[in-house]
């Protein structure tokens, strides 16, 4: 099968190659043939009919001659991922999200975490009620997970109808007013339990287990927060869209959070060697990897032919596009990490590895 790309761009050799990541028109139907209409350069007296030039390639074409920009210069399908221009950011959208993120966190504390007579403490009292259907810390562990995970994958599915009755901002608030707590709630639990349950293996000891544990987890959070390429939107300052993403950790694997969640789910079970760990992990992970499913055919629904051939030239399981000759990386691809998101990531992973003593006190206070 061929795809069919519409480049509107100058016939012009000496015209460089357009770089910038297009705009693609959301598809709600698959067609048969796939045209996307890529943003234009700037004016140009050339009329509009002969600006138009097509490129047919077939997806499944793995020689240079393919429409990527990883190996031949040509504009992306999907969306180039991390970019952060600083002179396209406004201060008010940063003071919007600043103020944004102190009303959630208030919120948060007062109706969720705060136990005192001036607090609500709904969190103590969703835990409790999910305690009292078990004993086992390792059941109340996975029935945690499975709660959250259903949802918060559901109401993801839910998403293109909701945001058509309530609109993308306000679908955005329920999303991340419902997800968060549970989020928080399970997170709070396994630190308070997480040596509780059966110890199965012992290794902390064990030459060279600390960093290969620490490394792992470091590395993990490069994948599993590729919500950074868009905290103004995962705020609702900018309207939330649906990002089919292509560059940067994507030419690794399409589904970095997965990724790093089966990274980080080795790393704690082989510290810490326990029931409630394994519990914990064989629940993360099922999630997951039933939002890489689900994922895919959100966007299969959403842009059809340009997810086909995003999907063609990328791979679930990481390298494994690349090793077979699907994706082509550029020469400077170390470039597509040298962005401001990647760079907030190492100094946020730095960060929560040293706040480790703060984040258990923290969990210990609330008694879950």
């Amino acid at each position: 099968m061929s795809s069919s790309i519409v480049l509107s761009n100058p016939i012009s050799h000496k015209t460089p190659p357009f770089r910038s990541a297009p705009r693609l028109l959301p598809k709600t139907s698959r067609p048969t043939s796939s045209r996307f209409l890529l943003a234009p350069p700037a004016p140009s007296k050339v009329s509009r009919l002969s600006r138009e030039v097509f490129v047919r390639t077939s997806i499944r074409d793995n020689d240079a001659k393919e429409t990527s920009s990883s190996s031949s210069g040509l504009p992306l399908v999907g969306e180039d991922s991390a970019v952060f221009e600083m002179e396209a950011q406004k201060i008010v959208s940063w003071v919007y999200f600043s103020v944004i993120l102190g009303v959630v966190l208030f919120i948060l504390k007062v109706a969720w975490l705060d136990e005192s007579p001036s607090g609500l403490g709904l969190g103590k009292a969703f835990i409790d009620s999910v305690s009292g259907l078990s004993d086992s810390p390792e059941v109340v562990m996975l029935l945690l997970t499975i709660i959250f995970a259903v949802v918060h994958s559901g109401l993801a599915s839910l998403r293109d109808a909701g945001e058509k009755v309530i609109g993308e901002r306000a679908y955005r608030v329920l999303f991340a007013g419902t997800s968060l707590p549970l989020a928080v709630s399970t997170v709070v639990y396994f630190i308070n339990h997480r040596y509780d349950g059966v110890q199965l293996w012992q290794l902390q000891g064990a030459p060279g287990v600390h960093q290969l544990v620490w490394l792992t987890n470091f590395v993990s959070f490069f994948f599993l927060y590729p919500s950074t390429f868009n905290l103004l939107e995962v705020a609702a300052v900018d309207k939330p869209k649906m990002h089919l993403w292509e560059t940067g950790i994507m030419r690794i694997t399409r589904h970095p959070q997965m990724v790093g969640q089966v990274m980080w789910c080795l790393a704690h079970t082989l510290w810490i060697g326990n029931s409630v760990t394994l519990a914990a992990s064989a629940g993360l992970i099922g999630h997951h990897l039933f939002g890489a499913w689900n994922g895919d055919r959100r966007l299969a629904i959403r842009y059809g032919e340009a997810f086909d051939a995003v999907k063609s030239r990328t791979s679930t399981v990481p390298f494994a596009a690349i090793i077979e000759g699907r994706q082509k990386l550029p020469k400077d691809y170390y470039k597509e990490f040298l962005r401001l998101p990647y760079l907030s990531i190492t100094a946020l992973t730095l960060f929560a590895y040293f706040a480790h003593p703060l984040m258990q006190a923290g969990s210990f206070g609330l008694h879950w």
